[in-house]
C-alpha cells in the first residue's frame, strides 16, 4: 500500500475550517501571502515553499467547482485500497464507482496508484515536471472524459501575476514640484517612487514589477484642494485682497504663485473683481507648456482704523467728489 501522508489538505494549509466561506477563506489567504510572499523574506527557502503552498490552496478553495470536487472526492483519503493491484479492498471500490453530478462518466479510485495521484487527477492539480521556461508542467487524465483523454498545462512556479492599484494623496505644491516620495502599501511595503512633475487628480503612475507576482502596481493621484490656488485647466486662479488706498491710487502689489511671491501692478481706480493675469505662472500641461495665473483683485476695508487713520479718511469723505450712488438717485 502507498504512504497517504503526501495528501494535501488544503483547509489546514490556510488554516480554516471547512464550512469557511469564500470571504473568508479569501481573507486569509491575502494575510498569509503577505505574510510568507518571497519580497518580505529574501533567501527563506521555508516561506517560498509556504507560499506556493497557501497559493496552490487557494486557486482550489476559490473555486466553488474545484472546491466541490475536492470535498467529494477527498473523503476517501483515510480509506485504504489506493494500490497497484486489485485488493479486495480495491475490487469493492471498484464495484462501487463514483460517478459524476451528469451520471454518465464513473471514477475509479482503484485505478489510481494512491490517493494523492487520485485527488491530484481528479481537481486538476497533477504531478509537477519543471519545462523549459522554468515555470512547471501538469499531466493529468481527466476522469470526466473518456479515460485517454489527456490535459497539459503550464504553471508558474509563483501565484499568477496580478496587476494591483493603490491611491496616493498630494497637497498641490508636492504635486506640482514632483520629486521623491515614500509611500506605505497596504501589504506592509515601504517604497520611494520617483513622482513627475505636474501631477493632476485622476493621473495614475505605473510601477513596474510592484504588484503581485510581478505585476505592476499603478498609482491614482489625488491633489487635495488649496486654500489659495484653484486650477482651472492649465490655469491657476487667486485672489489677492488690496486695500482702498491701493485701489484708489494703484501701484505694486504682491501676488503669490507656486514659484513664490511675485510683484504686480495695478492700475489706478482698480474695480473688486477685475482680473489680471500672469503669464506662464499657470500649471504645466502634460507637453510641458505652462499655463498663466489669473489673480482676481479684491478690495478690503479695514474693520479697525487708528484715531488719525479716522480724521484723515473724515476729511477726505469730506473733499472727495466722487459719487459711485450718483445714477441710482432719480
Amino acid at each position: 500500500m502507498q504512504n497517504l501522508q503526501n495528501f494535501r489538505d488544503y483547509y489546514e494549509i490556510l488554516g480554516v475550517p471547512k464550512e469557511a466561506s469564500s470571504e473568508e477563506i479569501k481573507k486569509v489567504y491575502r494575510r498569509l501571502a503577505r505574510q510568507y510572499h518571497p519580497d518580505l523574506n529574501p533567501g527563506n527557502k521555508a516561506a517560498e515553499d509556504k507560499f506556493k503552498d497557501i497559493g496552490e490552496a487557494y486557486e482550489i478553495l476559490s473555486d466553488p467547482a474545484k472546491r466541490a470536487q475536492y470535498d467529494q472526492f477527498s473523503r476517501y483519503w483515510k480509506q485504504k485500497g489506493f494500490v497497484n493491484k486489485q485488493t479486495p479492498k480495491a475490487k469493492q471500490w471498484s464495484d462501487n464507482r463514483s460517478t459524476n453530478r451528469n451520471g454518465n462518466q464513473e471514477v475509479d479510485p482503484s485505478q489510481f496508484a494512491d490517493f494523492e495521484s487520485f485527488i491530484n487527477q481528479v481537481i486538476g492539480v497533477g504531478s509537477r515536471q519543471e519545462n523549459k521556461n522554468g515555470g512547471s508542467t501538469k499531466t493529468t487524465s481527466d476522469p470526466f472524459r473518456t479515460p485517454r483523454t489527456k490535459v497539459e498545462y503550464t504553471v508558474n512556479p509563483r501565484p499568477t501575476r496580478r496587476d494591483i492599484e493603490a491611491r496616493l494623496t498630494l497637497p498641490l505644491e508636492k504635486a506640482y514640484q514632483g520629486g521623491t516620495e515614500r509611500i506605505r502599501l497596504e501589504d506592509g511595503r515601504s517604497l520611494e517612487v520617483n513622482m513627475p512633475p505636474a501631477m493632476v487628480t485622476g493621473q495614475t503612475i505605473r510601477l513596474r514589477n510592484q504588484g503581485i507576482g510581478g505585476g505592476d502596481l499603478y498609482l491614482k493621484i489625488t491633489v487635495e484642494p488649496h486654500p489659495l490656488f484653484k486650477l482651472e485647466g492649465a490655469n491657476i486662479f487667486c485672489q489677492v485682497p488690496i486695500t482702498p488706498t491701493e485701489a484708489v491710487l494703484g501701484g505694486q502689489v504682491e501676488a503669490p504663485t507656486l514659484d513664490g511671491p511675485v510683484k504686480m501692478t495695478i492700475p489706478p481706480g482698480v474695480r473688486s473683481g477685475q482680473r489680471f493675469r500672469l503669464a506662464n505662472k499657470g500649471y504645466p500641461n502634460e507637453n510641458g507648456k505652462r499655463g498663466d495665473q489669473l489673480v482676481e483683485i479684491q478690495i478690503v476695508a479695514p474693520k479697525t482704523i487708528s484715531s488719525e487713520e479716522r480724521e484723515l479718511y473724515e476729511k477726505l469723505r469730506q473733499i472727495e467728489t466722487f459719487k459711485p450712488r450718483a445714477d441710482l438717485i432719480s
